[in-house]
């Protein structure tokens, strides 16, 4: 069984995870040489499934990082040039209880799966089946960010996955160009986020990648049961990725989405709120976040208001007292004295 390693600053992409209690780091470089390749083989069996891995030298440089939002487990991997195959032997064991949905963060990776071959790219998307045989060739040294769903909750049958596997999905427009990014930096950030906020994403998240499913599948989404399900949370993303733009109107929205303000409106209303409110709500959240994060005097309300999409101070001042029934500093200056009260008291004799 692999052992975490102790000191991995080397690499930048997961120095943040030390400070995370869920959050794993593994790598090569934490036994000798010798033994790289073992080590890997192993550390691949535990925390993903087995399969068999070869390189073309006799060491191997490869590390892993690892954590979980909710359901949803992200694994980060970069690794020289191999090749690897799941086959029947290891399916037989009978680990393979998730799909893997992969996104390309460097490097290239082929494919095959289900009869067909692909080359992933940077910033491609694709899309594993564990309980049938695949192969990947890296032919040079990649990046990886693996998000291990389980299939239950993705709804897909397994006709629909067949049908998914071995495909480059590029971030050309759509979905897609919102979900590749989506990835790319939650699995950079998965660490920063608080239990039940990352429970709460892992769900949106997961829903994004099935309405993505639904357009690579060339299904007509008017034609699908849930059909508005899928459109909302279209919309949703499309709010979270302009949240910032104080032009963020429902009528913007509705034009971006081909539809009218008023089934926008109507959308919303499945949820017992509004497009405004809802999206009122997820401002104040960002601003609340921020705020309590960063350190005195380092930005000023206004300018935090402003990064998160209101139009001026005045009319995030009234929203948040609206919503909280105190005005930001107040709730600002509560919100320090109760950090050090926190402090003091774990800390009596300082």
């Amino acid at each position: 069984m692999p052992t975490m390693i102790g000191p991995y600053e080397e690499r930048s992409w997961w120095t943040a995870s030390c400070a995370s209690p869920r959050a794993q780091v593994l790598s090569t470089r934490s036994v000798p040489p010798r033994e790289s390749l073992d080590f890997w083989h192993d550390a691949v069996l535990a925390t993903l499934v087995g399969m068999e891995i070869a390189t073309d030298g006799r060491t191997y440089d490869a590390a892993m990082r690892t954590d979980h939002l909710g359901d949803l487990r992200i694994i980060t991997v970069e690794c020289d040039p191999g090749r690897v195959h799941r086959s029947s032997r290891f399916i037989a064991r009978g680990d393979g209880r998730d799909v893997f949905v992969a996104l390309q963060s460097t490097g290239r990776a082929q494919v095959e799966q289900d009869g067909r071959t692909t080359e992933l790219r940077a910033g491609d998307i694709g899309f594993f089946e564990t309980v049938r045989p695949f192969r990947t060739t890296f032919p040079e040294r990649f990046r990886l960010k693996i998000f291990a769903v389980p299939r239950d909750l993705l709804g897909w049958s397994e006709a629909d996955v067949r049908r998914l596997t071995a495909r480059a999905v590029r971030p050309s427009g759509g979905l897609t160009a919102l979900l590749a990014p989506l990835l790319e930096r939650l699995a950079d950030t998965s660490e920063t986020y608080a239990t039940p906020v990352a429970e709460r994403l892992a769900e949106g998240v997961i829903d994004l990648m099935a309405a993505t499913a639904v357009d690579q599948l060339g299904e007509d989404p008017d034609a699908l049961p849930g059909a508005d399900r899928v459109l909302l949370l279209r919309i949703k993303a499309f709010i979270r990725w302009h949240l910032a733009d104080s032009g963020l109107t429902p009528q913007a929205i509705a034009d971006a989405h081909g539809i009218s303000v008023r089934y926008l409106h109507r959308l919303f209303e499945a949820e017992d709120t509004t497009v405004c409110q809802w999206i009122r709500a997820l401002r104040l959240h960002e601003c609340r976040r921020e705020l309590a994060v960063q350190a005195p005097g380092s930005a000023s309300l206004g300018q935090v208001a402003r990064r998160w999409g209101f139009s001026s101070p005045a009319r995030f001042s009234r929203a948040f007292h609206s919503s909280f029934g105190l005005s930001p500093t107040d709730w600002l200056d509560r919100k320090r004295a109760s950090r050090v009260r926190g402090e003091v008291l774990c800390c009596p004799h300082r």
